[in-house]
């Protein structure tokens, strides 16, 4: 979907109109399409264009997260682990490999984090400054009050950590005016071209979405508060039991009065900020705990370098914990899996209020199972062979073997082949989801002059007209991101009600239905003689003649 947004925004020239199958697109703002945008101009608008750009957003996060480990801590493998600790964790992975704002969200609130940090540790005002830039970067890639939380934070463990500071010390004023400019003028912009934008992205997309209470919902479904943290946990697994180790250690000491600290405290203020005030909002998505994970890996580092016997022993017990559970689940041909991934994934509970059963087959999880179960077993082993050889100790010196660096790598290697596994389960769902097969017999089948129709939000498909070429129509689809959209003049004749499809099927053009509801509740029950073209992905493929 972003994809193609970008690809609209490559014709158009215009970032102050994104679209989205030609309807206005005003849910997210322009960093990632205007990339996306400019890489099609280098590579051609292609999927391995499309996806370098967040996985070279995800390397920069990973990149950014390890020079300030480097910098806090002494020697440079700690650096390195901080950074595979982020690479590895399997959530930032997985969202890494998304053509999504996620990763580029990421990318600039680790750099402007880590700049603004070492500004304020070195007493270099102008680092400062360039890190209150670059987090005006994450207010043009996703949302802007996500982008203000790592600020607030270095600010919070500033003010604990003894006498006030000069504002300026991290705050700037120079800073603040170029996050300010680069974060907020696009928005600033866009207000003045669309009536109504302000009043969509400020009350409409965030106040009453939080109240739930919207005036143009969309059909995503929240996760329950425990869920959200379950999800968010696992996906920072097992760096966040390193990271919730190293922070209370920070609590018993009360490390937020010692100025030397601040870095580590105002870390753990945003990662447990970023979890506890989602959490705590009744509008939760599972990437909703990503903003997080660039400090639960620099907390994870900091965890490893003080303890290694404890979690040494915790670590060989959850990875066997995990490699019985995913032996478990293979031998149940993956049905516990699949439970638990219906009972977490948001598209599966958008499908099932749409009557669509998108429960995925367990089966296609067998082969990832399987090797999950040997990776997590051979960790498990491999730091039991450490503890029992009894070269695991704190008051080791040097980089021995008796060091935690040793079991902190075995960890980190033991991630390092999990992430195969994170990745062959996506090309899993892929296959399993994708739009691409339907929109491929689109445009194989259908004539230019033939009418195409998609039943639903067209986010559900938003790479329809990317695989296709063909612009399609929308059929009650107003629930959607491009709700507010289909509200100005140029959207009128883009969304349909069922009598306009029904006098169009009876008509003279040849009229296809892209749907992914239930028979039960799609058009295609009320519509005379529809021919099942083809079905994959979750939807099926109907033409009236």
């Amino acid at each position: 979907m972003h994809a193609e947004i970008a690809r609209e925004l490559a014709a158009s020239g215009d970032p102050l109109r994104l679209t989205l199958g030609g309807v206005r697109y005003v849910d997210k703002p322009p960093l990632l399409y205007l990339l996306l945008a400019g890489a099609f101009v280098l590579g051609g608008a292609g999927e391995a264009t499309a996806r370098a750009v967040p996985a070279l957003g995800a390397l920069v996060a990973v990149a950014a997260t390890a020079w300030l480990a480097a910098r806090l801590m002494p020697g440079t493998s700690w650096g390195v682990l901080a950074g595979v600790a982020l690479l590895t964790s399997c959530g930032f992975f997985a969202y890494g490999r998304y053509v999504r704002p996620e990763s580029i969200f990421l990318a600039a609130l680790s750099g402007g984090f880590a700049l603004l940090l070492a500004g304020v540790i070195t007493d270099r005002r102008g680092l400062a400054v360039l890190g209150l830039g670059v987090l005006g970067l994450a207010a043009l890639a996703k949302d802007p009050l996500g982008a203000l939380l790592p600020p607030l934070a270095v600010g919070l463990a500033l003010a604990l950590a003894g006498p006030a500071r000069p504002l300026a010390a991290w705050l700037p004023w120079p800073g603040v005016v170029v996050l300010v400019v680069v974060g907020f003028a696009w928005y600033a912009a866009v207000a003045v071209a669309t009536p109504g934008f302000t009043w969509y992205t400020l009350v409409d997309n965030h106040i009453l979405n939080v109240a739930r209470a919207r005036r143009f919902p969309d059909e995503d479904v929240p996760l329950s508060a425990l869920v959200f943290l379950v999800v968010a946990v696992l996906g920072a697994t097992p760096w966040a039991l390193a990271a919730g180790a190293a922070v209370v250690r920070l609590a018993r000491r009360r490390a937020w009065r010692d100025p030397i600290e601040t870095p580590w405290v105002a870390s753990a203020f945003w990662a447990i900020g970023v979890l506890g005030l989602t959490a705590l909002s009744p509008f939760r998505l599972p990437h909703y705990g990503l903003p997080a994970y660039p400090a639960l890996a620099l907390l994870a580092a900091r965890g490893w370098s003080e303890s290694g016997r404890p979690l040494a022993l915790l670590h060989a017990g959850l990875f066997a914990a995990l490699a019985a559970a995913c032996a478990i689940a293979r031998a149940s041909g993956g049905a516990s899996f699949a439970r638990v991934l219906d009972a977490t994934d948001v598209a599966t509970h958008k499908a099932a209020a749409a009557g669509a059963g998108a429960s995925l087959d367990p089966a296609l999880f067998v082969r990832v199972l399987g090797i999950g179960a040997l990776v997590f077993g051979a960790g498990a082993l491999g730091l039991v062979a450490l503890l029992a050889a009894g070269r695991l100790s704190t008051r080791g010196a040097g980089a021995r073997w008796d060091s935690p660096a040793a079991a902190a790598a075995v960890t980190a290697l033991t991630l390092v082949a999990v992430v195969p596994c994170v990745a062959l389960g996506l090309e899993v769902v892929a296959t399993a989801r994708s739009v691409k097969p339907i929109a491929l017999e689109l445009a194989r089948r259908a004539a230019p002059a033939d009418v195409v129709v998609h039943e639903g939000p067209l986010e559900n498909s938003g790479a329809l007209e990317w695989y296709s070429g063909r612009r399609p129509v929308i059929l009650d689809g107003r629930r959607s991101v491009l709700g507010f959209g289909a509200t100005q003049p140029e959207s009128r004749d883009l969304f349909w009600d069922r009598a306009r499809l029904a006098a169009a099927w009876a008509g003279g053009a040849r009229v296809w239905l892209v749907t992914g509801r239930g028979e039960d509740r799609s058009a295609v029950s009320a519509l005379p003689g529809p021919r099942l073209v083809a079905s994959a992905g979750g939807r099926r493929l109907y033409v009236n003649r």
